[in-house]
C-alpha cells in the first residue's frame, strides 16, 4: 500500500469516527468546565456560616475539591465509554463485566461504603477542612486532602498519612 492509500484510509477514518471522537472530547471538556464553575458558585453561595473568613474559605475549598473530583470522574468515564465504540471496541462486554464486578465488589466492600458515608458526614458536619491542623488516630498534622473515601495528613516530619474515613473515630482540631 502506498502512502496515498494510507492517507486516504486515515482521512476516511477521521471523517467517519475522528470527528465524533473530537466532538465527544470537546463536549466533555465544556461540560467539565461548566460544572466546575457551577459547583464553585453553588458551594460559595451555599456556605453562609457565621465563622471566620478563613474557615469559610477552607470549607468551600474542601467541598469544591470533593464534589468536583467525583463529577470529573463521572464525566470522563462517560466520555471514554462513548469514544471506545468509535475506536472499534465493543463496550457491551465491558459494561456487563462492570455490572458483575460492581455487584461482587458491592457485596464485599462494606468498608468502602463505610468510608464514603463517614466522608459525607465529615464534610456535612464540617469536622475539619483542607489546611486545618488536626489530630486523627494519634497522628497530628495538616489536612492535605479530603475525599469521600480518605483523609490525607502531612505531619511535621513531612510524612504523608492516608487514613480511611471509616477509621476516624476521634478528631481533635486546633480552633480558629
Amino acid at each position: 500500500m502506498d502512502k496515498y492509500g494510507i492517507f486516504e484510509k486515515l482521512l476516511e477514518w477521521f471523517l467517519a469516527h475522528g470527528i465524533k471522537v473530537l466532538g465527544i472530547l470537546i463536549v466533555a471538556s465544556l461540560v467539565d468546565w461548566f460544572l466546575k464553575i457551577f459547583i464553585t458558585k453553588f458551594i460559595q453561595n451555599l456556605v453562609k456560616e457565621k465563622v471566620s473568613e478563613e474557615r469559610k474559605k477552607k470549607k468551600v475549598a474542601t467541598l469544591i475539591s470533593t464534589f468536583y473530583g467525583a463529577i470529573n470522574f463521572i464525566i470522563w468515564s462517560i466520555a471514554l465509554l462513548m469514544i471506545l465504540p468509535e475506536l472499534g471496541i465493543n463496550i457491551t462486554p465491558i459494561l456487563a463485566s462492570l455490572g458483575i464486578v460492581g455487584l461482587a465488589v458491592g457485596m464485599a466492600a462494606k468498608d468502602i461504603i463505610a468510608d464514603f458515608i463517614s466522608g459525607i458526614f465529615i464534610l456535612l458536619e464540617g469536622q475539619y477542612y483542607i489546611g486545618d491542623e488536626v489530630n486523627i488516630s494519634n497522628i497530628e498534622g495538616q489536612v492535605q486532602e479530603i475525599t469521600l473515601r480518605k483523609t490525607i495528613l502531612k505531619d511535621k516530619d513531612n510524612m504523608i498519612h492516608i487514613i480511611p474515613n471509616s477509621q476516624i473515630k476521634i478528631v481533635s482540631r486546633k480552633s480558629d
